[in-house]
């Protein structure tokens, strides 16, 4: 009996200075979970898993975010922990949006690094050269294949335009995205695009298939909502408008753009081996030479 007494005390002592060192708060939640496994067991994956877990349940999710993109960066997955930051921020108070952009990187260091890895699966170099990787996301497994990836990195390209208000190339690399591998998200996100540029009625065009129902994750409740906002603010403004003239143009580097062009080709039609948008790529890097 006594010697039970004992381990119970000297475990609680223990917990005790695993609070006061590292300065997390007690508990049981999955964020000191994620925080024990990370700095105590120096278990870097089990502590993304508890992470995502603290995430999910909305324990301290600002906190989790950032600590968790710390320990997915030190393990090479500095993209997953951008997507990870750039999908739930949302959950975040405003007083902590400044940390979790330190965290997440500025927009250039993000448009490098996807345009990075966008070469290495021009290169053949992507997940070792083999079809398909294991990922993992909200603590759990699934396989992705080359074009799901493609597809996604280019979404996320085109959502770091977004950032930096560049609607003309976001909207180019949305419809390439779309083309490899369309959802209701990234139609939402191209329709914020044209609307954006004042071409309300292509907006209009983009937001029907999500409406209507027509792409994977049109149902969910978070894509009928925005899908409602974007289409009130379109009837708030005329069937016409002339285009913006402030916004900034396109701006590819020839070897991204090379890179895309293989990349999309192979899931080109038959009948062209230059996709349409390629070639507006390449007169808009020619005005941008003259």
């Amino acid at each position: 009996m006594e010697s039970g007494w004992k381990n119970h005390s000297r475990e609680k002592k223990e917990k005790d200075l695993f609070h006061v060192i590292y300065k997390v708060p007690s508990g049981d939640g999955p964020y000191v979970r994620a925080k024990h496994a990370q700095l105590v067991q120096k278990d870097p994956e089990a502590a993304i898993v508890w992470f995502w877990k603290a995430i999910n349940a909305g324990d301290r999710v600002d906190s989790a975010l950032k600590d968790m993109a710390v320990v997915m960066k030190q393990l090479d997955r500095a993209e997953e922990a951008i997507e990870a930051i750039n999908s739930f921020r949302g959950l975040c108070p405003k007083t902590a949006q400044e940390s979790l952009d330190n965290k997440c990187g500025k927009v250039d260091e993000q448009i490098v690094l996807l345009k990075h890895k966008l070469k290495l699966i021009y290169l053949g170099e992507a997940f070792n050269g083999k079809p398909t990787k294991t990922a993992r996301s909200h603590g759990k497994k699934f396989q992705v294949s080359i074009k799901q990836e493609t597809s996604r990195i280019l979404g996320n390209l085109a959502w770091a335009y977004m950032q930096k208000s560049n609607f003309v190339a976001a909207e180019v690399v949305y419809r390439k995205a779309q083309m490899i591998d369309p959802d209701a998200n990234k139609a939402l996100n191209l329709c914020h695009c044209l609307i954006k540029q004042a071409r309300y009625n292509d907006a209009r065009f983009v937001l029907q298939d999500v409406l209507q129902h027509k792409l994977p994750g049109s149902d969910d409740f978070k894509s009928r909502n925005r899908a409602e906002e974007l289409s009130l603010e379109m009837d708030l403004q005329p069937i016409n408008s002339p285009l913006l003239s402030n916004l900034p143009g396109l701006n590819f580097e020839d070897d991204f753009v090379e890179a895309l062009e293989r990349v999309m080709n192979e899931w080109a039609p038959a009948r062209s081996r230059r996709l349409p948008i390629f070639e507006e790529i390449s007169q808009f890097r020619d005005q941008l030479a003259c």
